[in-house]
Parts: structure tokens; sequence; C-alpha cells
């Protein structure tokens, strides 16, 4: 039976330089970005978290962030963080006060940062638009933002 494959991404603390991408290369099949600090990888394992354990195990890379680069069937990617000791240490205890195991207080933390940045840009948003509408019918807002979308990007969007 063969062992089930995971597209693993990596973020790490610096970018590689080309040797030891190509000596990492050697153990893990890996794509890197331009700057070489986002690399992509496929690695064996029974789940996301036990590839991405293998991968984190790897000693020739500085890993900060590995994720599961698709979804799973409920929609969620993996996040494995390597924290410092103290910081791992701090961890436990506050998870240990508020009664959840440390994974499970980082999941939670997660989803309150993320629902409060949905919120803020929500808000940013609606503050935008009313803005734009101070100075244009809606109509002719509704006709440029249908433009705007239908045209290739510029660069960047914030």
């Amino acid at each position: 039976m063969t062992m089930p494959h995971h597209a693993l991404e990596i973020a790490l603390t610096r970018p590689l330089t080309s040797a030891e991408l190509r000596h990492a290369a050697h153990a893990w099949p890996l794509a890197a970005n331009r700057d070489a600090t986002r690399l992509m990888a496929v690695a064996g394992g029974k789940t996301p978290e036990r590839a991405a354990h293998r991968l984190r195990l790897t000693p020739r890379l500085p890993i900060d962030v590995i994720t599961t680069h698709y979804p799973d069937a409920h929609g969620h990617v993996l996040l494995n963080l390597a924290f410092p000791p103290a910081t791992y240490t701090a961890l436990k205890r506050d998870a240990r006060r508020a009664g959840l195991t440390p994974e499970r207080f980082v999941r939670e933390a997660l989803h309150r940062a993320l629902a409060e940045h949905a919120d803020r840009e929500a808000d940013r948003l609606d503050h935008a638009v009313r803005q734009l509408l101070a100075h244009a019918t809606p109509a002719h807002l509704l006709s440029a933002v249908g433009h705007a979308l239908t045209r290739p990007l510029e660069g960047p969007t914030p």
C-alpha cells in the first residue's frame, strides 16, 4: 500500500541560499518562490499532520510555519507552528488557565483574530463606500465598480 502524499507550503525564517535549496531538494521535492522565503513541498504521511511533522524534522530548513496547501473536506488548512521554548511555555500556561489544550487555545485565538480582522475590513470598506457615495450617485458608483471589476488588475491590491 502506498503512503498518501500531501502538498505543504513552508514559510521560512530567512531566505535560503542556492546551495541550501539544492541541498534540501535532495531530501524533499521542493519548489521555491522568487526570494526563497516560501517553499512548496510534497511530503508523505498518513495524515497532513504526520506529513508536516516529518517535514518539520528536516534539519536542513529554517522552517517557521508549515501549512497544507489545499483545504480539507471542511475547508480547513493545517497550520503547523514552531514556537521558541519560552513562548511555548507561556502558551501552555495561558491555555491551562483557560482550561484548553495549547492547540485549542491557539485555534480559538486565531479564529478571534481573523473575525476581528474581517470586521475591521468590513468597516473600512463601508467607510470608503460612504465616502464615494458622498460624491457620486449609487448608479454611477455601481457602474464604476462593474467597470473596474471587468478590467485586469494594475498592480497589488491593498
